[in-house]
């Protein structure tokens, strides 16, 4: 575990670029601070993955309603396509056992862990949280990442505070363990501003979400480039299967009719109409009505009343990007925040007197 200061090291080179690391990257082996989390059950896949960690950041796997040998498959393409590090990333809500024997044969670099008790891993490991007190447990429990994230995120979100307020919080209270910071992050700006707040990486998902290489639905990512921060919702109306967990959704004009009548999609009911049809993990199935799984490349049917899940940063996402080159812009305006913008209003003020 990382016991160093969340200093970010800005190195000038004989290309008067510089290099932006903080001691994350450094105990992660990683270029630049940028984590693209992971989004499930299967939108984050090797492509994705591989991209990002090409690209100099950290991209994480989502495939855990994979069967084992799948699940293994999934991880090998990922090491096919990078020989950089990646993370694997398992809901403790749902039976994982498997799962995780499968990432330590595998000697996956990253276990990423939501939604449950992270005690019993013993690989480097970060833990979501949404509250200091969460933060505080996984702490004990040895994680050696904590993910503050904030309300403001897609996806299911644990806590109820925004990512400014949170994240100082956090840092404060597991000092001197890493804290990577997520939600309502789809810029350098934002980079720059968890940077600032403690955070040693930046953790985004609607960002990747409008990626090339997503497994995301064409549609689902054309509703993602047309909605801005006003357009989501958090809610646990898409709770069938997993009841009572709070999620951040597109708001659609499914959502909008719901909306007040919650407890509906905590049901489960197997009459439930189908709203269309997908394939995770290699398996055909129909998706019921207020099912949890986003659409993917593979959906058909509805779309839009299915659950298009999003985070707040909508309103800076303008344009479907291949990963990598998402990476490079983000690190590219973060680096000119940092070098110049900031430092201009201090040396500004030095020399105003």
């Amino acid at each position: 575990m990382s016991t160093t200061s969340a200093t970010i090291d800005l190195i000038p080179t004989k290309s008067a670029d510089t290099t932006m690391k903080t001691a994350l990257c450094h105990m992660l082996g990683i270029e630049y601070p940028i984590v693209a989390a992971p989004m499930g059950p299967d939108l984050t896949g090797p492509e994705t993955v591989a991209a990002v960690s090409n690209a100099g950041g950290l991209g994480i796997l989502q495939a855990q309603l994979s069967a084992p040998p799948l699940f293994r498959e999934e991880i090998h393409r990922v090491r096919a396509l990078t020989d950089k590090p990646f993370g694997v990333n398992l809901l403790l809500h749902f039976p994982v056992e498997d799962l995780v024997a499968v990432c330590l044969e595998e000697r996956v670099p990253v276990l990423s862990l939501f939604w449950g008790d992270p005690t019993p891993y013993v690989v480097k490991v970060f833990h979501q949280v949404g509250s200091v007190p969460d933060a505080q447990r996984a702490a004990a429990a040895g994680v050696d990442v904590i993910i503050a994230q904030g309300v403001e995120a897609g996806g299911h979100v644990a806590g109820e505070v925004s990512t400014l307020a949170l994240v100082p919080r956090i840092v404060d209270a597991v000092s001197p363990r890493p804290v990577a910071a997520a939600g309502g992050i789809a810029d350098g700006r934002g980079v720059v501003a968890v940077l600032a707040l403690g955070a040693q990486a930046a953790v985004l998902g609607t960002r990747f979400l409008a990626s090339a290489e997503s497994r995301a639905h064409p549609h689902y990512k054309q509703r993602l480039l047309e909605a801005s921060e006003g357009d989501t919702v958090r809610t646990i109306l898409f709770g069938y299967g997993w009841p009572n967990a709070p999620h951040r959704t597109l708001r659609t004009a499914f959502v909008r009719q719901w909306l007040g009548q919650e407890g509906r999609g905590q049901e489960s009911r197997p009459d439930e109409p189908v709203v269309g049809r997908t394939v995770i993990g290699g398996q055909p199935m129909p998706v019921l009505r207020f099912m949890g799984f986003p659409p993917n490349a593979d959906a058909t049917g509805d779309i839009d009343s299915m659950d298009l899940l999003a985070g707040q940063s909508l309103g800076l996402i303008h344009e479907v990007k291949p990963a990598g080159q998402i990476v490079g812009e983000l690190v590219a305006e973060a680096r000119q925040i940092i070098s110049q913008r900031l430092a201009g209003l201090i040396a500004t003020k030095a020399s105003g007197g």
